[in-house]
């Protein structure tokens, strides 16, 4: 008896869902076929004229900002123009703790003759030199806080989208590097143990 009861309910309530929410069975099964709906069988015919395509027009990207001397983008942005330029031992001046510490520790095991700790291409999201594709793709985004300011970079290679983050504190007047962080790649150079 208490099963025919529960098996009762719960037909009641699936028909009540059924009538008051037709919405949510829709939802559940998809749609219902063209022409489906009751009492209906003849097809219709629709005599309207078929409506134009939309015109789709290329996006063009945003005209690029020019870059103000002596801004973070300033500084960030000769590590574009030049494949490594960030183990570059004569650039240290650009570079203030974390990322100086790193960048020192591995020229010291690069002179030592134990090997290479960072990747040549690090401001490249350690991706492979195409001089092209990231001329034509690079953007910018700046944003200053006080002495501590952010710049964004991201570029596409191959196909593959690339961000990263420069993090830059001002120092004596004069903006400086604390970190280089890889969005895409989930990196950060102040990560590395270049011992």
């Amino acid at each position: 008896m208490l099963r025919w009861s529960v098996l009762v309910l719960s037909s009641l309530s699936m028909l009540a869902a059924g009538l008051s929410g037709g919405a949510s069975a829709q939802a559940l099964f998809g749609s219902p076929p063209p022409n489906a709906s009751s009492g209906d069988k003849a097809p219709k015919t629709d005599k309207s004229p078929p409506a134009a395509a939309p015109e789709i027009k290329p996006t063009e990207p945003a005209p690029v900002a020019p870059v103000l001397p002596g801004s973070p983008t300033a500084v960030v942005k000769p590590f574009y123009e030049h494949v490594g330029l960030e183990l570059d031992p004569s650039q240290r001046k650009n570079f203030i703790d974390p990322a100086k510490t790193v960048l020192d520790k591995s020229d010291a095991l690069r002179v030592s003759g134990q090997g290479e700790c960072l990747d040549p291409n690090m401001a490249l999201d350690n991706v492979d030199y195409d001089k092209l594709a990231i001329d034509r793709s690079l953007r910018t985004i700046e944003a200053v806080n006080g002495d501590e300011a952010k710049v964004v970079v991201a570029f596409v290679v191959e196909g593959h989208q690339h961000r990263l983050e420069w993090k830059l504190k001002k120092v004596g007047g004069a903006w400086k590097v604390s970190d280089l962080l890889s969005v895409t790649g989930e990196w950060a150079l102040s990560q590395y143990q270049c011992e």
